[in-house]
């Protein structure tokens, strides 16, 4: 049985390595892997940026200077006409991801997005949610939920955390590697630093998008943050500290290093989660002050709120890895249903709380979205 910590040390793409038996890579065909279309038709732009924080020396590598970061945003659209979809990555990133995970090479190259690089964005002010991805994930991750949220008219920013990310490449052409360890001791030094820095990036974004200083409005009083697994704890402790977020989510993220779980939160806090429970979820529940509830997915595994079940079948990980380990990461929802029941319950805590809007699907079990148990709530 592989336990809970175990299984949160495979964020994002964190860990899955050292599971894996060396062999050669599978032939697949060329075919494109569309991830699934907004539910609305609204066009979605998305660029990537540079964000140099020159107030801040790098946590991880204070000698190589101020804390460099590339953040993608996702957005609606004024029009795509012209334009080429977005890539899911850079080709460099893709490599690195794919051999880190060892799926098939080129599994990543042919991931499309719906978004379209470059297009000109919504004039504003837009709500603004932050993402931030798992223990050595990237930004891509979840791309499928950015570009749902952004049809529906929010700005998303997604953060490569630089040296946690499995690879950074930046647009003079340098790459930087994670340099997390793939099986992190079981003290919790590393976790504080991780998150303290990844909380640091999260409010220099907040920082640079509400000083007018990105080609993007931003309404200030309407601004979330959410993350997978170690990025659901960040988003927790950066709800924690910075008053500017209005909401908090956590995809099947334990709380680890930080002390919200036994301070516990003030502000509207959704965690979705894989499995029942979790030591630092009790904890957190019993000191949570505002409205909160704990929805688990039956049938995920951890990676199922990320866009990896669509890459997993066509790169052959099940060939690849234990069967139980891959059960806990990808569990036996179909991929397009599992993005379908994270999209429709992260929107529907954003519409409620950024915008005011009924969201029934959050006050109990719903018959169009069996899986979904509620396992706590409060308010």
């Amino acid at each position: 049985m592989i336990k809970r910590r175990s299984l949160f040390a495979l964020a994002g793409l964190g860990g899955a390595a050292a599971l894996l038996p060396a062999g050669p890579a599978l032939a697949d065909s060329p075919q494109p892997i569309d991830l699934p279309s907004p539910t609305v038709g609204r066009p979605v732009g998305t660029v990537s940026l540079h964000l140099v924080d020159h107030g801040r020396p790098d946590p991880f590598e204070p000698a190589s200077g101020a804390r460099e970061l590339m953040v993608q945003f996702w957005y609606p659209a004024r029009g795509t006409a012209g334009l080429a979809r977005a890539s899911y990555t850079t080709p460099r990133v893709a490599a690195a991801l794919e051999g880190f995970l060892l799926i098939d090479p080129g599994t990543l190259s042919r991931i499309r997005p719906t978004a379209h690089a470059g297009a000109p964005v919504h004039p504003g002010p837009l709500p603004l949610l932050l993402f931030g991805h798992g223990r050595k994930g990237g930004r891509s991750n979840c791309t499928a939920l950015a570009e749902e949220l952004a049809a529906h008219g929010y700005l998303v920013a997604a953060i490569d955390h630089t040296y946690d990310a499995t690879a950074v490449e930046f647009p003079d052409g340098r790459v930087v590697y994670s340099s997390l360890s793939d099986d992190p001791p079981g003290n919790d030094g590393p976790d504080r630093q991780q998150i303290a820095a990844r909380v640091g990036d999260l409010r220099f974004v907040v920082d640079e998008l509400t000083g007018g200083r990105l080609p993007f409005r931003v309404d200030g009083g309407r601004i979330g943050v959410l993350g997978h697994s170690m990025g659901g704890a960040a988003a927790a402790e950066a709800l924690r500290q910075d008053s500017r977020l209005r909401i908090g989510l956590d995809l099947d993220g334990g709380l680890f290093g930080s002390p919200v779980p036994e301070l516990g939160l003030d502000r509207p806090f959704l965690l979705l989660t894989s499995l029942e429970d979790h030591d630092t979820w009790r904890r957190w529940r019993e000191h949570h002050r505002a409205w909160g509830r704990q929805l688990r997915t039956r049938g995920a595994g951890h990676l199922t709120f990320t866009d990896l079940p669509h890459a997993a079948g066509p790169g052959h990980l099940a060939d690849r890895l234990p069967a139980e380990v891959y059960a806990g990461l990808f569990g036996t929802l179909a991929p397009a249903r599992a993005t379908e029941l994270t999209r429709a319950y992260v929107r529907a805590f954003a519409d409620r709380f950024l915008r005011d809007c009924p969201a029934p699907i959050l006050d109990g079990p719903s018959p169009r979205y069996p899986e979904i148990e509620f396992r706590w709530s409060v308010q």
